[in-house]
């Protein structure tokens, strides 16, 4: 997948907050673009409550690989806050979205990732993220959360396709993205 992830060049120099907001979107049509993908491989997400909850976990996975490449690259204080407000960016998006197909209360909506992302980080937090990227059994994490909200008749294979295509094509964009995004060579 391709993603816009360069700034004008002769700008200033970008706030962790600005780099936030730019990958709270690329992460939104990362998750969006595997969803897709998992549809047209035939599996069944129901537009609806399955929908968001996929989207979910897709976006609390990026959002910890984002964290994980600011973590190499940014200075703590840096990294606190584009990490803060990628998390708050991205439960907006999913917020806004989920509102508007579900008219559920964006608060609400927004608390509940928030919450969620606090729980599956002290998860993901065990899991080992080198100079390839995330372990194994990172990857594999993600795919046993989508398995919870998948239908009886994909628990068999989801996991594989999430495990062996999705996840590393996202991981692969969200790292060309933060490349770009932190003006480094890519």
């Amino acid at each position: 997948m391709r993603v816009k992830s360069r700034w004008f060049r002769g700008e200033r120099e970008k706030s962790p907050q600005e780099i936030a907001g730019a990958m709270a979107f690329i992460l939104w049509k990362i998750a969006q673009n595997a969803l897709k993908n998992v549809r047209r491989a035939d599996f069944y997400i129901e537009v609806g409550p399955q929908y968001f909850d996929f989207l979910a976990e897709f976006l609390i996975f990026l959002t910890q690989i984002a964290d994980r490449i600011a973590y190499e690259r940014l200075e703590e204080a840096s990294r606190a806050a584009f990490t803060t407000e990628l998390a708050l960016r991205v439960a907006e998006n999913l917020a806004e979205n989920r509102d508007s197909l579900l008219g559920l209360p964006l608060g609400k909506c927004r608390s509940e990732f928030i919450d969620r992302l606090n729980e599956r980080s002290n998860v993901y937090a065990e899991f080992g993220y080198g100079t390839e990227g995330p372990d194994f059994a990172f990857i594999r994490c993600l795919g046993h959360y989508i398995l919870e909200h998948a239908q009886e008749k994909d628990k068999h294979w989801i996991v594989d396709q999430i495990v062996s295509v999705e996840a590393p094509d996202a991981v692969s964009t969200v790292q060309r993205a933060m490349r770009g995004l932190l003006d480094e060579e890519s």
